[in-house]
């Protein structure tokens, strides 16, 4: 039997594309290359069974001698004047440039609201009053709260298009660390960090003293990214009604001082407990990193130990 005729097969000839990209390296013309990339995707769509696909789209490279085309001389000008050119390394550093443009035009609007804000934030007023007994002493003091700090500065803030959020950071028995951001409407942003551990005072459960640990860290985060102070008003517009506490708010700087490093140590000797073994359980490697504010509960916690001496 004669043999089935077989229509010949259609063949995509690379090596042919290939030299004629590379003649044309020298001078690159988008054109010519998406003209043969068209054809290779046609090729393979053919040998799939597949519809051709879309054609793709150039931009014409202007003749030499050609007037060019003029495009204002703004960030995004530059970018429309070398996608124009045709020239893949000038539009990229055309875009990075217009980055860089835009990232200082948003940091001068930043730092222009800022100003205009800063002109009429408040001296923040201190509305929550604490007090208790401990054996170091009795504690009396003023401070602002969280809800005083936000409610008083978030309108002004909205009023000159910046706004404040934060970002958490912690896993159970680690310190927990806070972003206060700072962001402007046109892009730019800055932020401040802290980190303490949780706060355990006054009997908490353990969310309970994270809770408060960040609610705090919250409060002097943005008071201090936005420069702000307190006070305490004595009579509160209700004319001289006696003369208010004058104990601050206690100022949290680091780890516990030496003077309680050794009640720590020599409350752990009257108890015989080991000094290694009450690290570990504050999940700190030395005394001096204790957080001061955990100075009360330590002692809480080391008075409540079984005595091992006998």
């Amino acid at each position: 039997m004669p043999a089935a005729h077989q229509q010949p097969v259609e063949r995509c000839d690379h090596n042919r594309f290939a030299a004629q990209l590379t003649e044309r390296i020298a001078e690159p013309d988008p054109a010519f290359v998406n003209h043969r990339v068209d054809e290779i995707k046609a090729f393979e769509a053919r040998a799939a069974g597949k519809p051709a696909p879309q054609k793709s789209v150039t931009v014409q490279q202007q003749p030499i001698g050609t007037p060019a085309t003029t495009h204002p001389a703004t960030p995004i000008g530059i970018v429309q004047a070398a996608l124009a050119s045709g020239n893949v390394e000038m539009y990229r550093e055309a875009v990075a440039l217009m980055k860089e443009m835009d990232a200082i035009v948003a940091l001068k609007a930043f730092n222009n609201a800022l100003a205009d804000a800063k002109a009429q934030l408040p001296v923040i007023k201190k509305n929550s009053h604490v007090t208790f007994d401990s054996k170091g002493g009795g504690t009396d003091y003023w401070h602002e709260d969280l809800a005083e700090v936000v409610g008083t500065v978030a309108p002004i803030l909205s009023a000159h298009g910046l706004s404040h959020r934060w970002r958490l950071k912690g896993k159970p028995g680690e310190p927990i660390t806070v972003w206060c951001i700072i962001s402007h409407r046109d892009g730019h942003c800055e932020e401040n960090e802290i980190s303490a551990g949780a706060d355990a005072t006054g009997g908490k459960n353990p969310i309970q003293a994270m809770k408060s640990a960040v609610s705090y860290m919250e409060r002097i985060t943005l008071m201090a990214s936005l420069g702000l102070a307190s006070r305490r008003d004595d009579d509160d517009g209700r004319g001289n009604a006696g003369e208010q506490p004058s104990v601050e708010e206690p100022v949290v700087s680091g780890g516990i001082t030496p003077a309680q490093i050794e009640q720590i140590r020599a409350a752990l000797a009257t108890k015989g407990a080991s000094q290694l073994a009450f690290l570990q359980w504050a999940h700190q490697k030395r005394f001096e990193d204790i957080p001061a504010i955990h100075f009360e509960s330590c002692m809480k916690a080391i008075a409540g130990f079984r005595s091992t001496k006998r």
